[in-house]
């Protein structure tokens, strides 16, 4: 749906040039023109009018100097930096541009007719007056020369297998009176034709067509060759055939003109010469003849070039230029200029420019040189109100094809409604006037503004397209750019005197209009560095700015280039929509982006929920969008149109109407385009809930209600689905504590019981229902209660729960209301068989009330409300209550029923510390078995989880004899304590105090190393002598084991150490091997990273990255076996180098603990005058941990803390080190990590002692 518009118009008049122009060609390299005629051949630049070049023909006597002569073609061959010229004569000639020589090439002595080159200027075609083709190569070598004129068909003849006549073949939609139909009688060409060839290339440059008049039959016909001139087919028959031929440069269609008794018409061929569709010409018959027909570079525009077959009033034929373009199979004339009959005016050539598929050269016979710059546009209304319609018109010839995408969406070439207009529209612009958009103006060929609202507006122009750009500013004011002595003009309407209902206009050269400079706010004035072809004004950031879009699908605000991929764009509000050429339609927030981040967001991947980017069609392109709505809509290739809704512009539109609280309008765009209701209450919680009033008697529909509520649920889709940028992380939270589905339930429950709850009774439901923990005893009782006078009835309340919940929970849950008649009601709109629940509720009716409901909860195993029914039923059904307790284990629930001092309280107790005995728990059932006076199960508990304390405590309570006591404590101390727990110092306490040895107590202290307690019990009973038997001995034991464990621990320590500068350096190497043989963009180049081995590269291919691979993760043992081969310290293993560091951090950690311990050993060694055992511990324990605070810098550096080394050195090439810096670390597991950390030292631990050596 868009429409040519022109951009600019380059006019040369004064051209003083010899002779009268006959052919040209253009100059793609300097978009020069060049020009010859039957004198000279002349270079010009259209822009400026100077002269470049100019050499004449009749100096060297290739042509007469009468000027009689005949150029037939020219042409600018680029590459040889020279022109070609065709003369009548049928000389070849070559103009070097460089030395301005004129060399001839080539001469036919029966003259050329015609002189057309390939596409890549390989070859060059000649048509003789032997009507016969030369062809020959760029430099002018003959390849070969045929006949034009031949009877075969050529190669690409249609084979027919020859079965039956032609009477019984199917003829299809023309029925059996095809069998009968006579040959068609060939016509001869028409009067006015030439008589001359025609030569076209197809685009590829594959195949040419040649349209001659046939000798014998007078008439025309086209004939196809491939690139070594062999005939390939000749086209069928076509009466009326015209001289004009031009094949589609994309290689589709061969164009021609053919006039029929009652139209004229531009038909098409395949390259097989049968004809392929048509479109008519808006003259009658016999009106017009077609010089040329020409398609631009990109096969998007037709020109078709024609002049009057009757003289005018001057006795000169009227010239016109139309340009057609096609969509869905339609054909739009977007264009007619018309150049009267003057004959200096009368145009000489026309051509496209080879470069710029939109710009259009013409040469008068006058020497008046016009250069037409055209542009895609969509000519829409630009109202941002209700009032506007979303317009858009669409020029076709004298029609106005106009749609208002408000009402509907119609697909071209249809529309909502026609302007017909008695000529050609070549403008159409509609009001910029608030409230009146949907008024339009159209300009038409012959000078006339048409005012659809207020009629018509006459001005006089001397040549085609005299105004471009118009803009309709108020009721009598249009604002153009003309071409005259003046840029602009202004336009104003003033009524005529005459009684004529049209409007007669007035060119006004005001002085008072100027034209000045935009600047922006720094001062700067405001230019694109490309010229766009469309532009608009928009609000960056609360500044104004200009944005553009060049042909070559750049994007511009300003001076700054925003994206270079953009097909089409258009402004609407605060959002910028685009379309890219990737297939991709953005709508951008422009109030929240600055100019980088428009740069930022087209440049990046969109992202998941991502509201501004959504994919479209390939090809698409926008045509409108609807104003006040949500309706975007886009036009494919072909020409259909596609309506989408893009979210950003719906979520900006709801949120809008959420802000203004319109919930119908809100609620009912959401239903449609299936947004998630939650948003209605998450885009502004506290509006929302402040005002539920409202939007319950805006919706006013109980169905939308319980939609709504049925929808609800825990997310907040402002964070997940629909995130909005500009909104502020605090805007969504709710003022509220608790789940939001229970805030709104309770909400909206509260306020329709207090508007009306019989109306919205339903709806009270739903929201009982729809609770995070259903409420569905309740809805069940006020679907009981709705068995009086009620405007729903209990049984229609009841049918619709059903939808909501399943029918066997309602069921249970209408059980457990104990209400029978309630049950009954539900069990009857089941599907239940009554065999199946009457029995049942006919046995529960029988039973005493308590055990009634007991029996119905143990039923829906609702056990905690059923022990507690049961402990009301008396005692004769306690064992019953023990025995669901303990299935059920609701031990504390139970505990809770009964008094402390009652019987029951005490045998629950019981059998609760049995269950914990069980569960490993014994010392928790001691506590319940003491409290309750079951003192002798209780100390068995305690002993058996050597809770020592307990024991003893209960045994003195019950109390036990002094001997019993004393064997407890040599029990609890020579058992547990010692050898289970480790615990010496609480077992020697337990000898001491309660078994009265002070001996055993001593022994167990020094087998604890608790010297100094074992010394202060030796001098306390007096047992000197322990020090000489027991003591020394175990303090040089402790020395012995103390040094050969830190003997082993050294050693251990620096052999992992210098295992793991091995691995290390392996790796680093191996690195720089694989960057220095794939560079840094290798595909395996992440396998390097710190937290894994030198041997897991696919180029090392080491047997346990393969194995390692297959291992199951199914279970948490083959997990652990997996993480144990992981973290192997066998050489070569995967993960070596973490094991390495995993092990130099438990041995760090162990050595570490033992300060305290040292220090004590230390202490008791001065204290019997074992001065040198102390301080060769204390020297050994202090060099280790020397040696480890020296090491840990050297092993854990800060590159491998960080994940990164930096490879440099001698062997290092450039691209592996800024692969190295460049290269990011993959994620690393959890254990992985904390072996990349340095364990820290307890350094502010004081462990030595100063009187030691």
């Amino acid at each position: 749906m868009r429409n040519l518009s022109l951009l600019q118009r380059f006019k040369c008049v004064d051209l003083s040039f010899p002779g009268s122009p006959q052919c040209f060609s253009i100059r793609s390299e300097t978009g020069t023109v060049l020009v010859a005629s039957e004198l000279a051949i002349t270079e010009f630049d259209p822009r400026t009018q100077e002269v470049h070049k100019e050499v004449s023909l009749t100096a060297e006597e290739y042509l007469p100097e009468d000027g009689s002569g005949v150029v037939v073609a020219i042409q600018d061959l680029p590459d040889q930096e020279s022109v070609c010229v065709a003369t009548g004569s049928g000389d070849v000639i070559l103009y070097n541009l460089n030395t301005s020589q004129l060399e001839c090439v080539g001469s036919v002595e029966s003259g050329l007719t015609g002189m057309t080159w390939s596409p890549d200027q390989e070859l060059v075609t000649l048509t003789t007056g032997q009507e016969t083709i030369i062809m020959m190569t760029k430099d002018f070598e003959p390849i070969t020369e045929v006949a034009i004129n031949q009877d075969d068909f050529g190669e690409g003849k249609f084979i027919t297998v020859g079965w039956g006549k032609k009477e019984t073949q199917f003829h299809g939609s023309e029925g059996k009176q095809a069998a009968q139909r006579k040959a068609t009688v060939m016509q001869p060409a028409l009067p006015w034709d030439d008589r001359k060839p025609r030569i076209t290339w197809r685009g590829d440059g594959q195949f040419f067509a040649v349209s001659t008049v046939c000798p014998q039959t007078g008439a025309r016909k086209v004939r196809i060759w491939n690139r070594e001139c062999v005939l390939q087919a000749t086209s069928e028959v076509v009466n009326g055939l015209e001289q004009p031929l031009c094949w589609r440069p994309s290689g589709s269609l061969i164009a021609s003109t053919q006039r029929h008794p009652n139209k004229h018409s531009v038909v098409f061929m395949e390259k097989n010469g049968l004809l392929h569709g048509d479109f008519n010409l808006p003259f009658g018959k016999e009106q017009v003849k077609v010089k040329e027909l020409l398609w631009n570079s990109d096969s998007t525009v037709l020109a078709v070039w024609m002049e009057d077959l009757k003289p005018g009033e001057n006795e000169h034929p009227n010239t016109y230029i139309q340009l057609w373009t096609v969509g869905n199979y339609h054909w739009y004339l977007k264009q007619s200029l018309h150049f009267g009959s003057e004959p200096l005016r009368a145009l000489a050539c026309v051509c496209w420019d080879p470069e710029k598929p939109l710009r259009l050269h013409l040469l008068t016979r006058g020497w008046v040189s016009y250069t037409y710059d055209w542009g895609w546009s969509t000519d829409r209304s630009h109202g941002t109100d209700y009032h506007d319609n979303a317009n858009v018109a669409v020029i076709d010839g004298d029609k106005i094809l106009l749609t208002t995408f408000r009402q509907c969406v119609i697909p071209p070439p249809m529309c909502a409604f026609e302007l017909q207009l008695p000529v050609p529209v070549n403008l159409v612009t509609f009001r910029s006037q608030a409230q009146r958009t949907n008024e339009l103006a159209a300009l038409t060929a012959d000078g006339h503004i048409y005012v659809y609202g207020q009629g018509e507006v006459t001005m006089d122009q001397e040549e085609p397209l005299t105004l471009r750009l118009l803009l309709w500013l108020n009721d009598d004011l249009f604002l153009a750019v003309a071409h005259g002595k003046y840029l602009t003009r202004l336009l104003k309407l003033s009524p005529s005197d005459s009684q004529d209902s049209k409007d007669t206009i007035f060119y006004t050269d005001s002085l008072e209009l100027s034209l000045t400079e935009w600047k922006d706010s720094t001062g700067n004035i405001i230019n694109f560095p490309r010229p766009c072809v469309q532009t608009a004004l928009c609000t960056l950031s609360g500044e104004e700015h200009l944005i553009g879009l060049t042909e070559r699908s750049h994007l511009y605000i300003g001076d700054s280039l925003v994206a270079s991929n953009i097909s089409s764009f258009v402004v609407y509000d605060d959002f910028l929509l685009l379309t890219t050429h990737s297939h991709m339609c953005h709508c951008l927030n422009l109030s929240t982006l600055s100019i980088k981040g428009l740069q930022s967001a087209l440049s990046s991947d969109a992202h998941q929920n991502d509201e501004t980017v959504r994919k479209v069609e390939r090809g698409s392109r926008i045509v409108s969008v609807v104003p006040q709505d949500t309706r975007l809509i886009l036009q494919m290739p072909r020409g259909n149109l596609e309506t989408i809704h893009h979210q950003a512009l719906v979520l900006a539109q709801l949120r809008k109407w959420l802000d203004g609280l319109r919930f119908k309008d809100a609620f009912e765009c959401m239903r449609k385009l299936r947004i998630n209701l939650n948003l209605i209450y998450d885009h502004n919680p506290t509006v929302f809930l402040a005002n539920i009033e409202m939007f319950l008697k805006q919706i006013d529909s109980i169905n939308y209600i319980n939609l709504f509520l049925t929808e609800l649920k825990e997310e907040d889709t402002t964070t997940t689905m629909y995130p909005c940028p500009s909104r502020s992380a605090s805007s969504s939270v709710s003022g509220k504590g608790g789940k939001k589905v229970d805030i709104i339930c309770d909400a909206l429950r509260s306020t329709m019981e207090t508007l009306d709850p019989q109306k919205y009774c339903l709806c009270i439901l739903t929201s009982h229902v729809r609770k995070t923990t259903p409420e569905l005893e309740l809805a069940l009782q006020k679907v009981h209660e709705l068995r009086g006078d009620s405007s729903v009835s209990a049984e229609e309340a009841l049918k619709y729960l059903l939808f909501l919940v399943n029918v066997n929970e309602l069921y249970e849950h209408s059980l457990g209301t104990y209400d029978f008649d309630l049950v009954l009601m539900v069990a009857e709109k089941s599907q239940k068989d009554p065999k199946e629940y009457l029995p049942f509720l006919n046995m529960l009716k029988t039973l005493e009330p308590n055990y009634q409901r007991y029996t119905i909860d143990k039923h829906l195993k609702r056990y905690r409300k059923a022990i507690h029914h049961l402990s009301k039923c008396g005692e004769e059904h306690f064992t019953e209550l023990l025995n669901l307790v303990k299935d059920q284990r609701l031990y504390s629930d139970a505990l809770e029923l009964y008094s402390l001092n009652s019987e029951q309280y005490k045998t629950l107790s019981v059998a609760y510390a049995e269950h914990l005995v069980e569960q490993q728990q014994a010392e928790q059932a001691g506590l319940l078995l003491w409290r309750c006076g079951e003192n002798a199960r209780a100390l068995q508990a305690f002993v058996s989880c050597t809770s020592w304390r307990n024991a003893l405590a209960v045994a003195t309570h019950i109390p036990l004899p002094p001997e019993q006591l004393a064997l407890l404590a040599r029990d609890l101390a020579g058992g547990d304590l010692c050898h289970v727990c480790m615990r010496h110092k609480q077992a020697a306490l337990c000898l001491e105090q309660y078994a009265k040895d002070c001996e055993e107590a001593i022994s167990a202290l020094i087998q604890g190393a608790a010297w100094e307690e074992a010394l202060r019990l030796i001098y306390l009973y007096n047992r000197q002598d322990i020090i000489e038997t027991d003591l020394k001995s175990a303090l040089l034991d402790a020395h012995s084991n103390q040094t050969s464990f830190l003997e082993s621990q050294k050693a251990l320590f620096i052999r992992h150490k210098n295992r793991l500068a091995v691995v290390q350096e392996l790796k680093a190497k191996a690195r720089l091997e694989l960057f220095d043989e794939d560079g840094p963009d290798c595909a395996d180049a992440e396998l390097y990273s710190e937290a894994s081995s030198v041997l897991t590269g696919s180029h090392l291919g080491s047997k346990y990255s393969r194995s390692n691979s297959r291992i199951s993760s199914r279970s948490s043992k083959n997990r652990r076996k997996a993480e144990g081969k992981k973290h192997s310290l066998k050489e070569g293993s995967p993960f070596e180098d973490i094991a390495l560091l995993n092990a130099l951090t438990q041995i760090i950690t162990i050595v570490d603990k033992m300060r305290e311990e040292v220090h004590s050993l230390l202490k008791a060694l001065v204290l019997f005058q074992f001065d040198g055992a102390a301080s060769s511990l204390q020297r050994d324990y202090g060099e280790l941990l020397q040696l480890m605070e020296t090491a840990l810098p050297e092993i854990w550096t800060d590159n491998l803390q960080q994940g990164q080394t930096p490879l440099t050195g001698p062997n290092s090439t450039a691209n592996s080190i800024m692969a190295s810096f460049q290269q990011q670390r993959p994620a690393v597991p959890q254990q992985d990590t904390e072996a990349l950390t340095a364990p820290k030292m307890r350094i502010a631990v004081k462990w030595k002692l100063s009187i030691l050596k």
